[in-house]
C-alpha cells in the first residue's frame, strides 16, 4: 500500500520521487538491526563461569554450551573468572555489552553474598536479568576413603572426639560449600575448621590428595569422583536419598532432618539485553533441556532442570537473597 503522503493532491511528481526514496531508505536501515535480534546468535556467544574448571558450575555449562553448539550453529565460548566466592566473575558479567553475546552462569553462592561481601561492585537482582534455573541439586558430605575410612556414624564419631583436628575445603568464603559447613558443625555441634579455594575445583583436587579432610558439596562437581572411587560420599542433604546414588543415606536417616541445602545454577544476561533476544535465548535453553543429551548428563548428577518462567526465577532468587541472609546471620558466618 503507497504512502499517504505520495498522493497528496497537487504535490509535484518529482517531490513524490523524493519521499519514496526517503521513505525506502528508511525502511532499509531499519532492517539490520531487526534481523540481526531475531536471527541471534549470529556469531559465537561467550558464557561467563565464575568458578575455575572442574567445579559444579563447569559441570553444567559445558554440556549446555556443547549441546547449544550443536541446535544453533554457533560457538558457546566458556570464559572461567574464578575467585572471591564467585562474585568476580559477576562483576566482570554485570558490565558485559547487553547484545546477548555475553552471558552468565551463576549459582546458588551469588543468592549468599550480599550477606558475605558488604561492597560488591554489582547487585544480582538489579545488574541482572534472570533467564532461566538450569539445575538444581542437593548437597552432598564427600570425604577422601584412603585418609576417612567407614560411614557416616564412624566418621561424625572420630570428628567429635578430636575438636579443631578435622577441616572442609570449600568453593570460597560465602558460598553454598561454606555455609553448609557452618550449618553442619550447628547441627552436630561439632568444630571443624574452614578452608576456603577459589573454586570447588581446586577444593576437589585436595580433598582427592588428602590435603583436606573433608567437603560439602553439590553433586554436579562430585558426581564424577564418587562413582571413580577418589572420594566418597557419606551423606546426602535433605529427607530423601538420591536416585543417581540410591546408596547415600540422606541427612534425615542419620538423624539430622533439619539438614536440608542444595546447590543451584542458572543463567542471567545483562541488564539491558533486547527482550527478543532475551526469548530466544531462552528457547534455545529450553530446547537443550529436552534434548537426550542433557537429560542424561543431568540425571548422572543427580540434577533437576528447573522449569520456571524468568519471572518465577526472579522470584525465586528474590527468595533466596533472603534466605540467607538469615541462615548466615544465624551462624555468625564471616569472610575468611
Amino acid at each position: 500500500m503507497k504512502h499517504p503522503a505520495f498522493n497528496i493532491p497537487g504535490l509535484p511528481a518529482q517531490r513524490r520521487t523524493v519521499l519514496r526514496v526517503a521513505a525506502a531508505a528508511a525502511a532499509t536501515s531499519l532492517l539490520p538491526t531487526a534481523w540481526a535480534q531475531s536471527s541471534w546468535p549470529t556469531k559465537p556467544v561467550t558464557l561467563i563461569v565464575p568458578f575455575p574448571a572442574g567445579g559444579g558450575t563447569d559441570a553444567f555449562a559445558r554440556p549446555l554450551s556443547a549441546q547449544f553448539a550443536k541446535q544453533s550453529g554457533r560457538q558457546m565460548v566458556i570464559d572461567n573468572r574464578g575467585g572471591a566466592g564467585g562474585t568476580l566473575g559477576a562483576g566482570v558479567a554485570a558490565k558485559a555489552a547487553p547484545d546477548g553475546y555475553t552471558l552468565f552462569m551463576g549459582a546458588v553462592h551469588h543468592a549468599i553474598a550480599p550477606s558475605m561481601y558488604p561492597r560488591l561492585d554489582y547487585d544480582i537482582e538489579k545488574d541482572f536479568i534472570p533467564l532461566a534455573l538450569v539445575a538444581n541439586v542437593p548437597q552432598v558430605l564427600v570425604v577422601n576413603p584412603r585418609t576417612q575410612p567407614g560411614d557416616f556414624k564412624e566418621f561424625l564419631d572420630r570428628v567429635r572426639k578430636s575438636p579443631g583436628r578435622f577441616n572442609y575445603g570449600s568453593a570460597g568464603a560465602g558460598t553454598s560449600h561454606h555455609l553448609a559447613g557452618e550449618l553442619f558443625k550447628q547441627q552436630t555441634r561439632t568444630f571443624i575448621t574452614h578452608i576456603p579455594y577459589r573454586g570447588a575445583g581446586p577444593a576437589l583436587q585436595d580433598l582427592i590428595a588428602g590435603n583436606v579432610d573433608m567437603m560439602f558439596d553439590g553433586l554436579g562437581s562430585s558426581a564424577q569422583h564418587i562413582k571413580g572411587g577418589r572420594i566418597k560420599a557419606l551423606m546426602v542433604s535433605g529427607n530423601k536419598r538420591n536416585p543417581a546414588f540410591p546408596d547415600v543415606p540422606c541427612a534425615a536417616e542419620l538423624g539430622l532432618p533439619d539438614y536440608t541445602v542444595t546447590t543451584w545454577y542458572a543463567l542471567w544476561a545483562p541488564k539491558g539485553v533486547p527482550a527478543d533476544v532475551q526469548t530466544r535465548i531462552l528457547e534455545e535453553v529450553r530446547k537443550a533441556a529436552a534434548s537426550d543429551e542433557l537429560k542424561a548428563a543431568w540425571a548422572a548428577n543427580g540434577a533437576e532442570f528447573g522449569n520456571l518462567s524468568p519471572v518465577q526465577f526472579g522470584q525465586f532468587v528474590s527468595g533466596e537473597v533472603k534466605r540467607w541472609a538469615t541462615v548466615v546471620k544465624a551462624s555468625g558466618a564471616k569472610l575468611d
